[in-house]
C-alpha cells in the first residue's frame, strides 16, 4: 500500500499539484503569519472581519462558559440547545423563510440536502462551475445529472425542456462562484426553472452577509427570496464562525430532520459556534457599513487590476481572480508576492480547469486603500520582473 501511494504522490509532485497544510501563526483581519513572516492576507473568507469582532467573541465566550466546548450528542439525541434554536430562528428571519436548520459544515450540508431530496428517477441540473460539494452531492444522490454552460440561460432552458419525464427536477447553483467571483443570474434562473416545474436550490455561501440591502444574500439582491425552494449557506465566511445552514419551508426542514443522514448521524454544531454566528447576524444587521466597505474595496481592486491589464474574468464580488493560466507561472506569481509581503495562494487543478490557474484575491472590509495600493505595486513589480525574464503574465 505504501509503495502504491508513494507512486501516486510522486505523480502529483511531478505535475506541480502537490499540496500540504502549512501552519499559520494567526490572523488579525488584515494580516496573516506564515513561516514566521507577517504578510498582508488576501486569502481569507472572513469577509466582514467578524471572527474577531468584540460582540462575536464575547458571545462565544459566554456560550463556552454555559455549554462547554462541544456539541456532546447528535441533535436528535440530546444535542439541541437554546443556542441552536436562537440561531435557526435568526437565520430564518434573515432569509425570510419559515424555518432553518444548522449543520456542522457547508460540505456536509450540501451533500446531506441534495442526497436526501433527490434520488434515482429525479434529475439535478447544475451550473458547470458549482462548488465541489454540490458535485459530490449530485453523484451521491443517484439522480440524473445535467450540466449547463456557466451562467448560460439558453443552455439551461434546453435541459429543462427535455426533463419532463423525471419525478423531481431541481436546478442547483452557487450564488457567488467561489473561484471566479461572478454572480449567478438568479433573476433569470428562478422564473425559468419555475416555468418548467423545477425546484431551485441556491448555495449562498459567499453571498450571505455581503449582498442585499439587509445582507441576506444574492436571493435578496435579485428579489427572488419568495421563489427559491432551498437556500443553503455557511456560518464560516462573512459570519466569521463555523458551520452551515439550510432554510426554506417548515415542511422542508421537518423532512430533513427526519430523513437527512448528514444531520441525523452526526454530533451537533458546537453551541459556541452557534452563539458566535447569532451575534454575527446581529452585527450584519447593525453595521451595514462593513459590507459597503467590503464591496468598495472589491470595486477598487477590480478597476486597478483591469486598468493594469490583468484578466479578472467576470468577477463582480469580493472574490477577485487574476488568471495566469499555467501552473508554473501561477506558482511563481504567488511566491513573488510572498516576497513582497503579500499572501495570495495559487489556485490549481483540480480546483480549477487545466490552463485556468489563477491567484484568488479575497477581500475583506478590514483591508485599507493602502493595502490595495501595496498589492498593485507588488503586481506591477511582478509583471516587470516577468518581462525581463521573457515570461508571460
Amino acid at each position: 500500500m505504501k509503495k502504491q501511494l508513494d507512486i501516486e504522490l510522486e505523480k502529483i509532485r511531478a505535475a506541480g499539484l502537490y499540496r500540504e497544510c502549512k501552519l499559520n501563526g494567526g490572523r488579525d483581519g488584515r494580516h496573516i503569519e506564515r513561516d514566521g513572516k507577517v504578510m498582508l492576507d488576501f486569502s481569507s473568507n472572513d469577509y466582514l472581519g467578524l471572527s474577531r469582532h468584540p460582540r462575536v467573541v464575547r458571545a462565544a465566550q459566554d456560550a463556552l462558559a454555559a455549554f462547554g466546548c462541544g456539541g456532546a450528542a447528535s441533535r436528535l439525541i440530546s444535542g439541541t440547545c437554546l443556542a441552536h434554536r436562537r440561531l435557526e430562528d435568526a437565520i430564518a428571519g434573515l432569509k425570510r423563510t419559515q424555518a432553518a436548520l444548522t449543520f456542522s459544515s457547508g460540505y456536509q450540508a450540501n451533500v446531506g440536502i441534495v442526497s436526501t431530496i433527490l434520488a434515482q428517477g429525479d434529475c439535478i441540473i447544475m451550473d458547470r462551475l458549482n462548488h465541489a460539494s454540490l458535485w459530490d452531492a449530485a453523484k451521491l444522490s443517484g439522480a440524473r445529472v445535467f450540466v449547463y454552460r456557466h451562467r448560460d440561460m439558453n443552455a439551461l432552458e434546453k435541459i429543462l425542456k427535455r426533463g419532463g419525464s423525471y419525478r423531481r427536477k431541481m436546478v442547483v447553483t452557487d450564488s457567488v462562484f467561489s473561484m471566479d467571483g461572478d454572480l449567478a443570474p438568479l433573476a433569470e434562473i428562478v422564473p425559468l426553472a419555475k416555468r418548467y416545474g423545477a425546484w431551485v436550490m441556491v448555495d449562498e455561501a459567499h453571498a450571505t452577509g455581503v449582498f442585499g440591502a439587509r445582507g441576506a444574500g444574492l436571493c435578496e439582491h435579485f428579489n427572488v427570496e419568495d421563489s427559491v425552494d432551498i437556500v443553503m449557506g455557511t456560518l464560516s465566511k462573512a459570519l466569521g464562525s463555523q458551520g452551515a445552514f439550510v432554510c426554506g419551508s417548515q415542511e422542508l426542514i421537518d423532512y430533513l430532520v427526519n430523513k437527512c443522514r448528514a444531520f441525523i448521524y452526526t454530533t451537533a454544531l458546537a453551541p459556541v459556534c452557534a452563539a458566535a454566528a447569532l451575534a454575527a447576524i446581529n452585527v450584519v444587521n447593525d453595521e451595514p457599513r462593513r459590507r459597503t466597505a467590503l464591496l468598495q474595496n472589491a470595486v477598487a481592486l477590480r478597476r486597478g487590476l483591469k486598468k493594469a491589464g490583468f484578466d479578472t474574468l467576470s468577477s463582480e464580488s469580493q472574490i477577485v481572480p487574476v488568471l495566469f493560466k499555467t501552473i508554473e507561472v501561477t506558482m511563481a506569481a504567488s511566491l513573488n508576492l510572498a516576497e513582497h509581503g503579500i499572501y495570495a495562494p495559487a489556485i490549481r487543478p483540480p480546483t480549477v480547469p487545466e490552463n485556468e490557474c489563477r491567484l484568488r484575491f479575497s477581500l475583506t472590509s478590514e483591508h485599507t486603500s493602502g493595502d490595495i495600493k501595496s498589492l498593485f505595486s507588488s503586481l506591477r513589480s511582478l509583471r516587470a520582473r516577468a518581462k525581463q525574464s521573457r515570461r508571460c503574465l
